[in-house]
């Protein structure tokens, strides 16, 4: 099952994965693996993955996470369409799917039926919930996030709030791409592939077992996060001249001196009741109030440079769209150009931003942008033995249907 033009520099090339996805979940399952160098075919519906034309904070889904794919656009609902879905799965390492429970069965695309024909097939569902009582429920990032802690430990009492991203969609892929690549490294040794499952609750579970363990380690429950007990006694937003705002830690003993030396507050360094972290955390209300005080009349960056200068914590509040202009970002790579494939803007190109992380030093780049819909389907087709004339015919039928 090998990618007929591997590349030999990435760890994955060679590996076939086949990703019947949509939404965020199954396609960042996908697009991780294609990133590290598989062959990810996504096989869509004829009339298009449903994030291509979503408005909104959905704008964005299909070209952050369909890099680095084919697209061939198959109809299940007719025989040769389906006959085509199978055909091609069976020649993959991976299967790839985020359907609700059922779907694949229906279609003798399940792991079942699939390694009947292929017994080195990995199979990954993404799912809502692992096995189990809730299993059929129909869930969404937002629906686990309120179910699982996560809303709550976000907002403030009494007024639970999302993340502000698809945390557990994006980790959920994560997380079916570590079990893939687990499965893959075991089938060397074993030959035979397995079934994987990846789960929204129970990843938002794993996000909150932080505030689980606090309780069962302390006897109290977790406070959400805008209402918290710190553990230290300088670590919050701080608004100074203009309205402006910056975050600021100081986490450490070390850390304080460093602080109060790097701005000439001598009087809270001699302060009896500062000396320590755990003295500065019980004090804490008074001496945020003090310190308030003392940075409103300063400009933020001239904040930001004492803090930058003596290496201390800190960050300025960022909006996502100014991170496409960031110094970091743009000196490491961390940014590439896609082209996009749909909407307004297709044939423009944006900037997307990366796996974050290097191997041998270098970033996992964008070899391939997001595909236009259908974009392989002749080519595939022909490889999976289609004639010219059989592949025509299917596409005309797709067209008509």
């Amino acid at each position: 099952m090998s990618n007929p033009s591997p590349t030999p520099s990435l760890p994955l090339a060679g590996i076939r994965v086949v990703e019947f996805t949509h939404m965020v979940m199954g396609p960042t399952c996908g697009m991780v693996l294609a990133d590290l160098g598989a062959e990810v075919i996504k096989v869509e519906p004829v009339e298009g993955d449903r994030t291509r034309h979503l408005l909104g904070a959905g704008a964005g889904f299909f070209p952050m996470f369909n890099r680095n794919k084919k697209s061939i656009a198959l109809d299940l609902r007719q025989p040769q369409g389906l006959e085509a879905a199978i055909r091609l799965a069976s020649t993959a390492d991976v299967v790839a799917q985020n359907f609700k429970p059922g779907v694949m069965t229906k279609y003798g695309l399940d792991y079942a039926a699939l390694s009947k024909l292929n017994e080195r097939l990995i199979y990954v569902n993404h799912t809502g919930f692992l096995p189990g009582p809730y299993e059929h429920r129909t869930a969404l990032d937002e629906v686990v996030q309120m179910m699982g802690g996560l809303a709550y430990m976000t907002g403030r009492p009494g007024d639970p709030l999302r993340a502000g991203t698809s945390v557990n969609d994006i980790m959920g892929g994560m997380f079916g791409a570590i079990g893939a690549m687990a499965a893959l490294m075991q089938r060397a040794q074993t030959g035979k592939g397995q079934e994987i499952d990846s789960a929204l609750f129970e990843n938002n579970v794993f996000l909150v077992g932080q505030h689980m363990m606090q309780y069962a380690v302390t006897g109290e429950a977790a406070d959400p996060m805008p209402n918290r007990i710190s553990a230290w006694s300088v670590y919050d937003v701080f608004t100074v001249q203009d309205g402006e705002q910056i975050f600021l830690a100081a986490v450490s003993d070390a850390q304080w001196r460093t602080m109060c030396q790097a701005f000439g507050w001598a009087d809270l360094l001699a302060n009896p009741h500062y000396t320590t972290n755990n003295e500065r955390v019980r004090a804490r209300p008074a001496l945020l109030a003090d310190l308030r005080a003392r940075l409103a009349r300063m400009d933020v960056e001239q904040v930001a440079k004492i803090f930058e200068d003596n290496g201390l914590p800190y960050a300025p509040i960022s909006k996502p769209e100014q991170l496409l202009d960031d110094p970091h970002l743009l000196a490491t790579g961390g940014l590439a150009e896609v082209t996009l494939t749909d909407g307004e803007r297709a044939g423009q190109t944006a900037q997307t931003t990366l796996l974050p992380l290097r191997m041998a030093g270098e970033r996992l780049a964008v070899r391939q942008n997001p595909p236009r819909l259908g974009e392989h389907t002749a080519e595939l087709l022909a490889s999976l033995g289609y004639e010219a004339a059989q592949i025509s015919a299917m596409q005309a039928t797709q067209a008509a249907a």
